[in-house]
């Protein structure tokens, strides 16, 4: 059964989505549930004919015409059909994990959840926060199989190496469609972005949460497909 599945934006530029500087929001409410979603708003429910005829493009293209599934840009001036464009469209790229990694849980660890943000990639991972690249040179002589998650307020194309020489990547802002987002799937790394209760000081070395202040060093959890994250070391395992 064919879904749509992305992220959107009102009264703003494409670029100030792949940049990471705005909120995004889910399309359907199937994403909202999945990716638990702090927001109320999604393209169904909100601009129930955008989204629609969205629906009727994307069934076009892949029952009518048999396409793959695909990847579309798009923009609408108004809540009516008539205002929705189609901007581009280009085949999925489609990566398949040979396996699934999910946390252990021996037993509900609420308190020990520090927010939730959007899963882009990789399943469960744990290890330590990192901010530069001479933080993570320096834990692979100290402890070469501790994985280390960095942590951004967002990123920008300067960040490749960052992001190239860590495990998981861990952002304050962004989107599904964000260059955090786009390009930590593509390199394969766990990723959560757009975590909302978390302030991200990359001068000050500080991710703050609501419950923990944590700096360089500290044990984190992150879950790359719910967008979850945790406090200390979580046993991981296959799912």
């Amino acid at each position: 059964m064919l879904k749509l599945w992305g992220d959107f934006t009102t009264a703003n530029q494409g670029e100030d989505v792949v940049s990471g500087l705005v909120r995004t929001m889910p399309i359907s409410l199937f994403q909202q549930e999945i990716e638990m979603r702090e927001t109320d708003v999604t393209l169904e429910t909100h601009f129930p004919e955008i989204y629609r005829e969205l629906k009727r493009w994307a069934h076009a293209l892949i029952d009518d015409h048999g396409w793959s599934p695909q990847e579309i840009e798009f923009t609408f001036e108004g809540p009516s059909a008539a205002d929705l464009y189609m901007l581009q469209t280009r085949d999925m790229a489609i990566r398949e994990s040979p396996k699934v990694l999910a946390f252990d849980f021996e037993a509900p660890l609420h308190d020990r959840l520090l927010g939730h943000g959007i899963g882009v990639s990789g399943g469960a991972m744990s290890g330590r926060l990192v901010f530069s690249l001479e933080e993570i040179e320096a834990w692979r002589v100290r402890e070469p199989a501790t994985r280390l998650i960095l942590a951004r307020t967002d990123t920008v194309p300067d960040d490749i190496r960052e992001i190239n020489a860590a495990d998981g990547l861990l952002t304050e802002r962004g989107g599904l469609t964000s260059h955090a987002a786009v390009v930590a799937h593509r390199l394969g790394k766990t990723c959560v972005v757009a975590c909302a209760n978390l302030v991200c000081n990359e001068r000050e070395k500080t991710c703050t949460f609501p419950s923990a202040v944590m700096g360089p060093g500290s044990p984190i959890s992150i879950d790359g497909h719910e967008g979850s994250v945790y406090q200390g070391i979580i046993r991981v395992k296959e799912g």
